[in-house]
């Protein structure tokens, strides 16, 4: 029997109640399954390890996740007590040591939930952001001058290198060819001249292998209307660092909600663990309320089963959660009454229901 050692970091806020939610339901499907045995370790950083220890996350974080086959993240942030750009550094850092640089995020419109479009179904809202995740705007590269005095400024420089575009362009193509061969560049070549016409360059290069893909550009603002206006356009979407970031939060928006949104931090060479993790943040405003949706953290739970090479395993979670939602039940984001444990609890009854 297969076991796969995996690193549970919850992180903050809402984190550590979606976490402990999507482990129940890994465990449920192993157990229906068999074959595969995860051992899972949980990490106590975050917030409270800074408060204890005035960091976020061990000096050594890096080498403590690199034995591990994945890594499943919680959600990280406390602003009211740490400021942001110190509680995400292990995440940034983590993404750009062990080159996850393929950020995959799908945005789905499940039967039975109401998007905020005049849209039906996943007929109409079925597409993969995929966001280049090792450099681009989030490299650390600039800095602040004259700090306090008048004259003050900040540099900020996005770095994107040839290898870094093409790659992730390859990755997005044959990501394209397993679903309706649509990808589109996401770019702002007419204001950005030197990076984002690098860009639109490699794409052109890139795309004559191949040749069944039809592949397309958008300046980042067109393709935000886009998103809005024809959502059922899009299949495959490909962008830098932080437009794949922004459009990957539109792209959850209007398939339901962030509390369907999973993600993966992909190193598809595998030279490294990759890391699952739900697209929505910490929410502090309703952390220890028990009422957040645990179905994005579940679903990239089945993201990270599909990568170690459980599809069963995988698929089962996901018809799960989609009869769950075709029940039109949920928790209050979705307009339903049911606690984040509830609906869990539902998800598992649908996956006890396939397995009989």
């Amino acid at each position: 029997m297969q076991t796969y050692e995996i690193a549970v970091y919850p992180g903050d806020g809402i984190g550590p109640e979606v976490t402990d939610e999507a482990v129940r339901v890994l465990e449920t499907v192993r157990a229906q399954l068999g074959g595969f045995a995860l051992n899972i370790t949980h990490l106590p950083w975050g917030a409270d390890y800074y408060a204890e220890n005035g960091r976020v996350a061990p000096p050594d974080f890096l080498d403590i996740l690199r034995p591990f086959d994945a890594i499943f993240l919680g959600a990280l942030g406390a602003p009211d007590r740490i400021p942001d750009h110190i509680t995400l550094e292990p995440l940034v850092r983590t993404r750009q040591s062990f080159d996850q640089y393929a950020c995959v995020r799908p945005a789905r419109l499940f039967p039975g939930v109401r998007s905020p479009l005049a849209v039906e179904g996943s007929s109409e809202v079925d597409l993969v952001v995929v966001r280049e995740n090792s450099e681009g705007e989030y490299v650390y590269c600039g800095g602040r001058f004259k700090v306090g005095e008048p004259e003050e400024f900040a540099l900020q420089t996005a770095v994107h290198t040839r290898r870094g575009i093409e790659r992730i362009l390859r990755f997005g193509f044959e990501l394209a060819m397993t679903r309706r061969q649509q990808l589109t560049l996401i770019t702002k070549s007419n204001a950005q001249r030197y990076g984002f016409v690098l860009w639109d360059e490699i794409l052109e290069e890139v795309r004559e292998g191949y040749p069944s893909v039809k592949a397309d550009k958008q300046h980042v603002d067109a393709a935000t209307m886009n998103f809005v206006r024809w959502p059922e356009r899009f299949d495959v979407v490909v962008g830098s660092n932080l437009f794949g970031d922004i459009l990957s939060d539109l792209g959850g928006i209007i398939g339901g909600g962030l509390g369907l949104a999973p993600s993966a931090n992909l190193n598809p060479e595998r030279e490294y663990p990759s890391m699952f993790e739900p697209v929505h943040g910490s929410a502090p405003d309703i952390a220890g309320q028990g009422i957040a949706n645990p179905v994005a953290a579940i679903l990239s739970g089945a993201m990270m089963l599909e990568w170690l090479g459980l599809n069963a395993a995988a698929d089962r979670v996901r018809q799960a959660v989609e009869a769950t939602l075709s029940q039109r039940v949920g928790t209050p984001d979705l307009g339903g009454q049911l606690s984040t444990r509830q609906m869990t609890d539902r998800i598992i009854q649908n996956l006890e229901a396939k397995g009989n």
